[in-house]
């Protein structure tokens, strides 16, 4: 190997490690809600937190992806079918969008949604009954966060892993496709 070579594996694993190890942004709680202390809203499911509020759907996920982003511009934001959310969050969650945002490597943020007037499960003469009140307020929205940290030592094993894996797919697609064009002799 070439000291180039060796000098950028150096500066890649260094930025990489680097990378796994930063700390990932406290998961804030959604501004001017009030914070769900239903039952599956709190401690009853691990990292999961609940709010009533009267944003658009847009606005919630912009103030998500905005707070990752400030720190780990490499976030993905996925669009998950609503069904999903009984899978992810609780089975009996309402649920009108799903949303996640992905830090490679590091961790998921899931945006659970339930806009009880634009509730696609029950028919529009029928919503009504799943106005969602708390006391004698009423809101429009209801957002349920679900989030999957992951502990750093294992970011590392999956990272050297994966790279383990690539450095050998890559030395053995070279000594196939360097095989094939070596003229063979007669």
């Amino acid at each position: 190997m070439s000291k180039l070579k060796i000098l950028l594996f150096i500066i890649f694993n260094s930025l990489a490690l680097y990378y796994l190890f930063i700390p990932t942004p406290e998961i804030l709680d959604l501004p001017n809600s009030l914070k769900s202390v239903e039952p599956g809203d709190t401690v009853q499911i691990p990292n999961v937190k609940a709010f009533y509020n009267d944003q658009e759907r847009q606005q919630i996920i912009d103030f998500y992806v905005n707070t990752y982003q400030k720190k780990h511009p490499l976030s993905i934001k996925i669009n998950h079918r609503p069904e999903k959310a009984k899978e992810i969050i609780k089975d009996t969650i309402q649920t009108y969008y799903l949303e996640e945002i992905i830090i490679p490597f590091k961790e998921s943020l899931y945006i659970n949604g339930f806009e009880w007037e634009k509730d696609v499960f029950t028919i529009p003469e029928k919503r009504a009954k799943n106005r969602l009140m708390v006391g004698k307020q009423e809101f429009k929205t209801k957002i349920t966060l679900r989030h999957f940290p992951t502990n750093p030592i294992n970011r590392l094993i999956v990272f050297l892993s994966l790279e383990t894996f690539l450095f050998f797919a890559f030395h053995t697609y070279k000594s196939i496709f360097s095989k094939k064009q070596t003229p063979t002799s007669s």
